[in-house]
């Protein structure tokens, strides 16, 4: 049971990190500043786009190799709730016919939150660190 749980993780992990990678390349491939500007027309610090930006892009590789899991999740998860609470909630779960909804931040998120709960050590370098437990090394021995 306890294999299955961390390959699962290991999965979750990977592929929120792919996502939050694309998204954080996104935002400067089509200009930072655009997205400074959007984020100060909605009310917010243009500052914050570089924020966000900066912690989807590294932590979206962080994730992918699995360094800083739990820390990196956490984060995420608190940028998906911005994003829900300030953009998204207005046009309710599947969306208005003007923008869409919030249904794929909520996955997201709750996915961040799996992951900054229960990390994920199955192939990442937060498994060979020292600072890991011997629990958590020797799980992610296991599992490999």
């Amino acid at each position: 049971m306890k294999h299955n749980v961390e390959i699962g993780s290991f999965i979750l992990r990977v592929v929120l990190g792919i996502t939050f990678f694309l998204h954080g390349l996104s935002k400067f491939q089509g200009g930072i500043e655009n997205t400074a500007g959007w984020f100060a027309s909605i009310g917010l610090p243009g500052f914050l786009a570089y924020l966000v930006a900066v912690i989807e892009l590294a932590g979206g590789i962080a994730l992918i190799v699995g360094l800083g899991t739990r820390i990196i999740s956490a984060l995420l998860a608190m940028i998906m709730l911005g994003a829900i609470l300030k953009v998204k909630l207005g046009a309710g779960f599947l969306g208005n016919g003007q923008g869409s909804g919030y249904e794929l931040d909520i996955v997201l998120m709750a996915i961040a939150v799996f992951l900054a709960l229960n990390g994920s050590f199955l192939l990442s370098i937060d498994a060979k660190l020292p600072r890991s437990t011997d629990t958590q090394r020797k799980r992610a021995e296991r599992t490999v």
